[in-house]
């Protein structure tokens, strides 16, 4: 296996709040990572289920907790 080719969201913030994500398709999951701290790990989803999230998040469906 090759190494993932990883890229910033194109609806990561440029530089303005600091919420940067990248992406990278895996051979049968797709990986989110921190932009900002690449070495951290990332979380890996099914295709399915990366699809899923972000036909939910185009519908305004998810909750998020607000950072203080």
């Amino acid at each position: 296996m090759t190494s993932p080719r990883w890229r910033k969201s194109s609806r990561s913030s440029d530089g303005t709040s600091g919420q940067c994500v990248e992406v990278a398709q895996f051979d049968d999951t797709i990986g989110l990572r921190d932009s900002k701290d690449p070495d951290s790990g990332h979380l890996s989803l099914s295709i399915g289920s990366f699809a899923g999230l972000v036909a939910r998040a185009k519908r305004n469906e998810l909750d998020f907790i607000a950072q203080r």
